[in-house]
């Protein structure tokens, strides 16, 4: 292709972490390659992930933890760029990080620390990242692609739509994936919200009010997907890791399962103690497995009282069903606002697994989270970012 200075070979619509990482990947193969995004600054949702410290990867990551309407699609790219993989990338840049929860890096200092490895393996692969510019319109030409853009027109032998999903606008993100997705004739899945926290209806919200900011371990799980990880109150309603990863199963009207004592026998602990210490009431119980805030006013919601020598074997049995599932049916989630992922998006039946591309077009590209792959919390979106861009980088 004649080289001009609007002229690339490839050009990738997103400075986020799938779109860098493609950047990378492409130029160091000789590629010329821009990167384009309307916002003012590069990788926005890295920077604020993880409490600011990016949980970059999960070094148990398998193509279990993620939901997709065509499940054995993320397997190719996942098996070819390995949590090992990024690791080996930090390692090289120098980034400290550590493990907090098993199998979770993040780095030790900053986000940022994720963001410069890539902004600097774009510029050693000479790979142009250019922000504040927008793209209005794309057209197919005899040669690739011609973007009309806030800076002109463009065009490209390759283009990769790496825009991300509608979760959190105030970063920047819009639909715009979608839209190229549809113009060229691709199915477009429902999206929603995910990773998401739930709301409650105004009678429960009420009743746990006094609890916001408590946390405690659960197994929380909606039609059969279960999680054991902290859920915690907030003044909206529940949230916490047990919460966001069931969300991402939840639709609306479902109900979601909750045991607040995932590692007690909860009816052999009562019927010992009843008979041990029958002047020792549920509160007590509680209140040595649950936070003292929590165990109180859950107490008083069941209206649980007197000594357990007054309870029947029945009633026992009721109070451990209560604790070891409490049901509860949220009244929502809190929606694109606060999501960190998009559940759905551009179905991936049109698209090839090994690189990425679309099949009736293998010069364009579809990658990260405008695609229907979507991971669990804890590392895997961020892996399906690297794994997903390198595909593509390696082809376009």
């Amino acid at each position: 292709m004649a080289t001009s200075s609007n002229t690339y070979d490839v050009i990738i619509i997103g400075a986020g972490a799938a779109g860098l990482m493609c950047a990378a990947t492409a130029g160091y193969r000789g590629r010329r390659v821009l990167v384009l995004d309307h916002a003012n600054k590069p990788g926005k949702k890295i920077l604020m992930s993880g409490g600011g410290r990016c949980n970059f990867t999960n070094l148990n990551s398998t193509p279990a933890n993620f939901l997709s309407g065509n499940p054995h699609y993320c397997i190719s790219a996942l098996k070819r760029y390995t949590p090992q993989d990024f690791v080996e990338l930090m390692d090289r840049h120098g980034v400290e990080y550590e493990e907090k929860a098993p199998g979770q890096l993040f780095c030790r200092d900053s986000a940022k620390d994720v963001l410069n490895v890539l902004l600097t393996e774009c510029e050693w692969a000479c790979a142009e990242v250019r922000m504040e510019t927008s793209v209005n319109k794309v057209t197919e030409n005899e040669d690739g692609y011609r973007l009309a853009t806030s800076a002109g027109e463009l065009t490209c032998e390759s283009l990769v739509v790496a825009t991300g999903g509608l979760s959190i606008p105030t970063m920047g993100a819009t639909g715009f994936g979608y839209d190229i997705a549809r113009q060229f004739g691709l199915e477009v899945l429902p999206t929603r919200a995910g990773l998401v926290p739930f709301t409650l209806h105004p009678e429960l919200k009420q009743q746990l009010a006094p609890l916001s900011g408590v946390s405690c371990p659960v197994d929380a799980h909606c039609h059969e997907h279960h999680f054991r990880e902290p859920m915690l109150v907030t003044h909206r309603g529940l949230s916490g890791p047990a919460m966001l990863q069931v969300s991402s199963y939840w639709q609306p009207g479902d109900e979601v399962h909750i045991n607040l004592l995932p590692a007690q026998k909860i009816q052999e602990d009562l019927l010992a103690l009843r008979k041990d210490k029958p002047q020792s009431t549920l509160a007590q119980y509680l209140n040595q497995h649950l936070p003292k805030r929590f165990a109180q006013a859950f107490n008083e919601l069941q209206g649980w009282q007197g000594p357990l020598q007054e309870c029947r074997n029945a009633d026992i049995e009721q109070v451990a069903h209560t604790l070891g599932d409490w049901t509860i049916k949220p009244a929502g989630t809190e929606g694109y606002r606060t999501a960190e992922v998009t559940l759905g998006g551009v179905d991936t039946r049109q698209l090839s697994s090994k690189t990425m591309a679309v099949k009736e077009r293998p010069n364009l590209f579809f990658i990260g989270e405008v695609v229907d792959v979507t991971g669990h919390l804890g590392g895997h979106n961020f892996q399906w970012a690297w794994a997903s861009g390198v595909a593509a980088g390696n082809e376009a």
